[in-house]
C-alpha cells in the first residue's frame, strides 16, 4: 500500500522533517538485516486518538531486540511518550506506527556487535491492510510453498527486519497466483501463520490458533482476540492446525495490528465462504473496542 507523507519523523530523539529522516547507505541493517520493528496503530476515538495497546508492543520491541543482542539506548517509556509525541505533532486522529530499531552507519562485517543503534517512529495515514471487501467478505487464501524457517534457524518470537524476507516470498507467491494472502507452514508441515498474520480456525465451535512453537509470532493482537473470545463466553485455545483442518473448519479468520481481524473465505480453493457467527462476532467486538465503545476494554487505548 502506498505511504501518504506526514510532517514529522522521530530520529534518535529529534522530531525531522519527513523528507529528511535518511540514512546512509553502508547502514548496518540495510545489508545484514539485523533490526527490530513493531507495527502498531492509533484510532480515532471520542476522546481523541488513542493508540491500541501502544506499551505492549514497546515491550515487545524491546524482547525482540534482547534475542539479536540489540541494545536500544531508550527506555520503554521513553518510546511510548515518543510514540504518542509523533502522532500528535503530526496531528493524525488514527494512522499506522513503524517504531524500528536498527543497526546504523559505523561497521561493516558479519559481527553486529560494536555497531551503534539508531531507532526511529514514523507514522502516516493506512486503511485497511487486506481490503475493504476482506474485511466483510473474507479473503481468499493459498497455502505457500516457502516453509516458515526452524525456530532454531531464525526465532520466529523475534519480530526482526530480514526475518520477513520469508514472508515477502510467500506474499508474492500468492498474489501472482491470483490469491489475497499465503499461509505458511512450520518445517514439520503443521500451520504456523501467515504472512503478517496469526491464523485460527473454527472446529466443532471451538477457537484454534497456533502456538509459538509453530512459528507463530506471539501477536498483541492476539491476545486481545483470546481475551475478547473468553468473555463472548467462546472456546479458544492453542494448539497444532493440519491443512487439512484449513479445508474442513466451519470459520476461519486472521488477526494483526495491520490487518486487524479479517475472515477467512476460502484456503487453496476450498470454500469456506462468508464469515461465520463466532468471527463475526468477535469482529464486531474488536473494532467497537479500538474505537473506544467498551468499557471492559479501554485500558487497551493510551490517548495521545
Amino acid at each position: 500500500m502506498p505511504i501518504d507523507s506526514v510532517d514529522k519523523i522521530w530520529m534518535d530523539g529529534e522530531l525531522v522533517a519527513w523528507d529528511e529522516a535518511k540514512v546512509h547507505v553502508l547502514t548496518h541493517t540495510l545489508h545484514y538485516g539485523c533490526g527490530v520493528f513493531e507495527g502498531i496503530r492509533a484510532y480515532e476515538t471520542s476522546q481523541g486518538p488513542a493508540v491500541f495497546r501502544l506499551t505492549d508492543h514497546i515491550v515487545r520491541l524491546f524482547e525482540s531486540a534482547k534475542i539479536f543482542f540489540i541494545d536500544i539506548p531508550y527506555t520503554v517509556d521513553e518510546l511510548v511518550d515518543a510514540t504518542k509525541e509523533t502522532v500528535r505533532v503530526n496531528g493524525l486522529s488514527s494512522c499506522y506506527i513503524r517504531p524500528i530499531a536498527y543497526l546504523g552507519y559505523g561497521e561493516m562485517g558479519l559481527n553486529p556487535l560494536p555497531c551503534p543503534v539508531n531507532v526511529s517512529i514514523a507514522v502516516w495515514p493506512w486503511g485497511t491492510y487486506l481490503g475493504d471487501e476482506g474485511i466483510q467478505h473474507g479473503v481468499r487464501m493459498k497455502i505457500s510453498s516457502w516453509r516458515r524457517h526452524d525456530p532454531n534457524a531464525m526465532p520466529p518470537a523475534a519480530k526482526g527486519t530480514g526475518m520477513y524476507i520469508n514472508s515477502s516470498m510467500a506474499k508474492v507467491e500468492a498474489l501472482k497466483a491470483g490469491y489475497d494472502e499465503a499461509i505458511l507452514l512450520n518445517p514439520q508441515g503443521v500451520v504456523s501463520e501467515c504472512t503478517g498474520e496469526n491464523i485460527y480456525i473454527v472446529k466443532g465451535g471451538r477457537i484454534v490458533t497456533p502456538h509459538a512453537s509453530a512459528g507463530a509470532l506471539d501477536g498483541i493482537t492476539q491476545r486481545s482476540v483470546f481475551t475478547i473470545a473468553r468473555d463472548l463466553g467462546f472456546d479458544i485455545e492453542f494448539g497444532d492446525i493440519l491443512r487439512s483442518d484449513l479445508y474442513t473448519c466451519e470459520e476461519a479468520f486472521v488477526s494483526g495490528t495491520a490487518a486487524e481481524v479479517v475472515p477467512i473465505r476460502s484456503v487453496d480453493d476450498r470454500e469456506i465462504g462468508e464469515p461465520g457467527p463466532i468471527t463475526r462476532k468477535i469482529q464486531e467486538t474488536y473494532f467497537a473496542t479500538v474505537r473506544g465503545e467498551v468499557d471492559r476494554y479501554k485500558d487497551w487505548l493510551e490517548h495521545v
